[in-house]
């Protein structure tokens, strides 16, 4: 069994720009433990902000409720004791002590001898065991010590393996191994003291963090550590959802994690850290479950023979068929499938030409537009979406140091209604004053996920702007878009299209 230890709220808040407070930490540990099911959290550093230590002792309150507290960890310093005090007075248990792992940060930066460093490290750890903690050790640029001083590294661990510490962690802190050295060296601890338990903690310079941690485990390491989305100062950590398929599919390594809450854990720390999972990002990314090309569709029909192990029902989501200049017949198929349109094969032919046309003119299109391109290029021949509802008018007040405001008309099945609503924002003044006349209809609506807004580069602030709006209605994922030059015009384009979509049952 491997142990998973996920410091997504600590190493990865050293993200440049990522800060969470102590309700965002003790939800997204809560999510760790609970839902994504790791071992263990590391929840932040002694010492750095009395709002740091808000957050840690909130967190541990509450895992001392339900069986958690052994699984909170917090970094520790070698600082004489300061640092044993500001765990114990949050009501932690476990201190994940900083020591220097490399010869070159001990003369360096500590200005000591390894003799000097290594009393201050038995020195503390004696302290904080007597204080009731469990001590675990981190050998801070261990990578850069096994190739600059191992026998310093040695010198260490010798005098470390009968001290009273749980683990000893191997950071490559600078990110500088690639997986023959990360093999060598993890093989060179494990067979050396094969009485301690060793984490791997891999960081991601040269994007190997990946392949680095799979020769760590290979090697006989009994832990490794991850970050939510690869958070992580410089380029990051090791992202968890990496570390499942690798121990999952690869490795085939037991473990605890599960597989079915990945996304949710994912795209909430997405959404609180404001940190973009990239759309290609393996398991978790956007187009991950996406065809694009028609040979491939085509081959799913046939067999799923273009389908691997990687099955997208396994992470509580669904593949999807890009629509573009190389999707085919055979994408448009499977979306129609999808939303209930049958087409005649000449009309088949026309929306594949015209699919085709769009992609090379590289606009982007997303399966939710396929009943709107139908309806244009098919015109009176085949309605597939019928203009239910439409914005008759509205105005948008935007004045200094006052709410804006929305006053909105909309026609709906021939019967115009009107409201009014302040907002954050003018999008947000429509929306409301658009779910009003819903609520008072007494029709259900959407719930947005995400809003993303396309600029060009360039400059220009005349440019098309395409806003690409995220809905859940009844636990069905889809987007609109809307393209215009004004930004709030184009969200409301895609607002249009959404209540079509909805009022059509297209969705």
């Amino acid at each position: 069994m491997i142990e998973i230890m996920d410091t997504t709220l600590r190493d990865g808040e050293q993200t440049a720009g990522v800060s969470f407070n102590a309700d965002e930490k003790l939800a997204i540990a809560r999510l760790l433990l609970e839902e994504l099911k790791v071992n263990r959290i590391e929840v932040g550093s002694a010492r750095v902000s009395s709002g740091e230590q808000e957050a840690f002792s909130k967190i541990c309150s509450w895992a001392a409720t339900c069986g958690h507290l052994d699984a909170v960890e917090a970094l520790g310093f070698v600082d004489g004791g300061l640092s044993i005090d500001w765990i114990s007075s949050a009501g932690g248990r476990v201190m994940n002590l900083l020591t220097k792992g490399s010869l070159r940060h001990v003369e360096g930066q500590l200005r000591k001898t390894p003799r000097e460093h290594l009393d201050d490290i038995l020195r503390d750890i004696s302290k904080a065991v007597s204080r009731g903690l469990e001590v675990n050790v981190y050998l801070e640029d261990w990578s850069g010590g096994m190739t600059d001083s191992p026998d310093y590294v040695f010198f260490l661990v010798d005098a470390l393996k009968d001290a009273p510490v749980r683990r000893i962690m191997l950071p490559d802190t600078l990110g500088i191994l690639d997986p023959d050295r990360t093999a060598l060296y993890c093989r060179t601890m494990v067979e050396r003291y094969p009485g301690i338990r060793f984490d791997f903690h891999a960081h991601n310079d040269y994007d190997l963090a990946a392949a680095n941690t799979f020769e760590a485990v290979k090697s006989g390491v009994q832990g490794i550590h991850t970050t939510v989305n690869g958070l992580g100062e410089r380029t990051g950590n090791l992202p968890v959802s990496s570390a499942l398929g690798i121990l999952n599919d690869h490795l085939k390594v037991a473990n605890t994690l599960d597989e079915g809450k990945l996304m949710h854990v994912c795209r909430y720390v997405e959404t609180i850290s404001g940190v973009r999972i990239p759309a290609n990002q393996p398991l978790v990314g956007e187009f991950v479950f996406t065809q694009t090309s028609g040979v491939h569709a085509d081959g799913d029909k046939k067999g799923g023979l273009y389908q691997n192990a990687l099955l997208p029902e396994r992470f509580g989501r669904h593949r999807h068929y890009a629509l573009g200049k190389t999707s085919g017949k055979a994408n448009i198929v499977k979306n129609l499938e999808s939303l209930g349109i049958n087409l005649t094969p000449e009309q088949m032919r026309v929306v594949t030409a015209r699919v085709v046309e769009l992609g090379d003119k590289k606009e982007s299109l997303s399966p939710e537009d396929l009943p709107f391109i139908i309806a244009d290029v098919l015109k009176g021949d085949f309605s597939a979406v019928p203009d239910r509802i439409h914005i008759v008018n509205y105005s948008l007040q935007l004045t200094r140091s006052m709410r804006p405001l929305a006053n909105l008309r909309i026609d709906i099945d021939g019967t115009e209604y009107e409201e009014s609503s302040a907002g954050d924002g003018q999008y947000d003044a429509f929306m409301k004053a658009l779910w009003k006349i819903y609520d008072r209809l007494g029709r259900r609506h959407p719930k947005l996920t995400d809003y993303l807004v396309k600029i060009p580069p360039g400059g220009k602030t005349d440019a098309l702007v395409e806003t690409s709006i995220s809905w859940d209605f009844d636990g069905r994922d889809f987007k609109t878009r809307g393209i215009d030059s004004d930004q709030t015009e184009a969200a409301i384009k895609a607002t249009v299209k959404m209540l079509n979509l909805i009022e059509n049952n297209l969705i």
